[in-house]
């Protein structure tokens, strides 16, 4: 039998099984914690739990201790809701307490009564570690050296060519990092310097940058109000529109004085077109350098990315457009009379020097200023206006062509074409005289003499108007308009009614049977000439009796009195200069 020993006999037989038990117990929790630490598992709430008791507490006790601790799932469920540096701090805070000595009195009270105290030592803690893991992470080391020297030469390779951003490195050299105000100051300036860096590259760009040049889909230049062509003529105002371009009124910023600027679309033909013109232009302002013979006046000429541009004097409206805003209102006799004598005298230079205008009309006869009166005229109850200076000049030369030079086909606008040019039978100066009788019919009537889009019914209001065409130029023709020699024309059909209503005999259009206008329409008669060779010529028709009630403030010079540039051997050289 083994006697008890000194221990068992000072303690009581039961208090001797509690204290091995705790033994035993606080052995097993130091192995499992050390073994859970060892594998870097968070700490487990199972081996913060007290010792089991070998006997069964009283009721009440076991009563009032389930009232202090927390349930399990709760305790669980604590413990997981901190963050990752929480948990490493209790799970240290038990190592340490699991490491100290063993209390001999019963076991630790449940956690949730230091659950206040743990927090605030938690926190308190971590920010500790970050203070620490701060200012050893501001302690450079060789990598991080590298690094930022490789930074700031980069930094020097993208900013190599802006001077402004070298000069933001230099102004922040020295800024503190961990000022927060600098830091906003830093941006707020930084911003800043863009701003303006880019502001000023916008100002330089639009100063270097050149105006983009842009044609619409029928080839005109499109500008606008302001702007500056050739550096030189600033655009004002549009004039004028035409097949050929457009017309627009300039100022000459170096003479400080307004002009009209023809700008020709930027098409070959039209290009072409406006070479011949300035051809055309010089040699008469080598004949006529103060015009005297009253044909426009170019100042000057260039070529405008394709478009060629010629610039002219300032002039008033064309005698069409004037007609057309006095409602077609007709022009009066003795204001006929004048621009008549002009366009005569004005064309006959050019035919003197073998050239052919080829497209007169009122469109190309312009007023050198178109102010007017107005005056109430009872007979038709509205206002009539009365231009106050008849000087006319002639305009556009673009189809002007020397005697020398191909004479294409077809010239001439519709309602001022020539018979000679609707049978293709060749054309030449008289083709001029032609479409000047159609103009002074229209002036003084305000209507169009020949007012038609179609070949045979224009050769058929001819017939109407002036008689029936010559055979021969019928059976020459080698257009299918007549049959026999005689124009192949239906009068009982649609368009043969139209001419028939609409068209009369030339002399039965006079207004009056008083000598002036009889003497006007003998003019136009003999202007409109089938043939012609038997066509008036313009030297002649300066000479015709309507002219000679013209004042003589009036007459730009007296013809007969003029020798004229054709005549002679010499006349020959001059016009051969003028052509080339």
């Amino acid at each position: 039998m083994q006697l008890p020993s000194l221990k068992d006999k000072l303690m009581p037989s039961g208090s001797v099984q509690q204290a091995k038990a705790n033994f035993s117990w606080q052995s097993l929790t130091q192995l499992l914690s050390g073994l859970w630490q060892r594998l870097y598992l968070p700490r487990s709430p199972f081996l913060a739990l007290p010792a089991p008791p070998l006997a069964t507490p009283p009721a009440n006790t076991t009563q009032r201790r389930a009232k202090k601790e927390m349930p399990r799932t709760r305790r669980l469920h604590h413990s997981r809701d901190r963050s990752s540096a929480g948990t490493r701090d209790k799970r240290r805070r038990h190592d340490t307490a699991d490491h100290s000595p063993p209390l001999a009195e019963a076991p630790s009270p449940p956690r949730i009564t230091n659950t206040h105290h743990t927090r605030s030592a938690a926190k308190r803690r971590r920010h500790e570690l970050d203070a620490k893991k701060a200012q050893i992470s501001k302690e450079p080391t060789f990598d991080d050296s590298i690094s930022t020297r490789r930074r700031k030469e980069r930094s020097k390779r993208s900013h190599r060519k802006s001077p402004a951003a070298s000069r933001r490195q230099h102004k922040y050299r020295y800024r503190d990092e961990t000022s927060h105000s600098s830091s906003r100051r830093r941006h707020r300036d930084r911003a800043k310097d863009e701003r303006d860096s880019g502001r000023n590259n916008r100002q330089s760009q639009a100063k270097t940058a050149k105006p983009v040049i842009q044609d619409d889909a029928d080839g005109h230049l499109i500008y606008h109000t302001g702007d500056i062509l050739h550096h030189r003529y600033k655009i004002m105002a549009t004039l004028g529109e035409g097949t050929f371009g457009r017309v627009v009124k300039v100022k000459d910023m170096e003479r400080d004085y307004c002009m009209a600027l023809k700008i020709i679309k930027n098409v070959e033909k039209y290009r072409e077109a406006a070479k011949l013109e300035i051809n055309a232009l010089e040699k008469i302002a080598q004949k006529d350098p103060h015009c005297d013979h009253l044909c426009v006046k170019m100042i000057d000429w260039f070529d405008y990315h394709g478009h060629m541009c010629i610039v002219f004097e300032m002039l008033g409206l064309s005698v069409f457009d004037f007609l057309r805003e006095n409602n077609y209102e007709p022009y009066p006799l003795d204001q006929v009379r004048h621009m008549a004598y002009q366009l005569c005298y004005s064309v006959k230079f050019l035919h003197d020097n073998r050239l052919t205008h080829t497209d007169l009309k009122p469109e190309n006869i312009l007023f050198v200023d178109s102010d007017y009166t107005s005056h109430y005229n009872h007979k038709i109850n509205r206002e009539v206006r009365r231009v106050k200076n008849t000087d006319v000049r002639l305009i556009d030369f673009g189809s002007a062509t020397f005697d020398h030079e191909h004479h294409s086909t077809i010239v001439s606008t519709r309602h001022y074409r020539a018979p000679e040019v609707i049978l293709e039978l060749g054309w030449s100066q008289p083709c001029d005289v032609w479409s000047i009788g159609c103009i002074l019919f229209e002036l003084y009537l305000g209507i169009t003499l020949f007012q038609t889009h179609d070949n045979r019914e224009h050769l058929a209001m001819m017939e109407r108007i002036l008689g029936q065409i010559p055979y021969r130029m019928a059976r020459k023709t080698k257009t299918k308009y007549f049959y026999h020699g005689k124009l192949d024309w239906d009068e009982k059909s649609s368009a043969g009614r139209y001419v028939r209503d609409h068209c009369k005999p030339l002399f039965l259009c006079q207004l009056s049977d008083s000598e002036d206008h009889c003497e006007l329409f003998s003019l136009i008669k003999k202007m409109l000439e089938y043939e012609p060779s038997s066509r008036i010529t313009l030297g002649e028709a300066l000479h015709h009796p309507f002219f000679d009630r013209l004042p003589p403030h009036h007459r730009v010079g007296e013809v007969s009195n003029k020798q004229p540039l054709s005549s002679g051997s010499s006349s020959r050289e001059r016009s051969h200069s003028l052509s080339r």
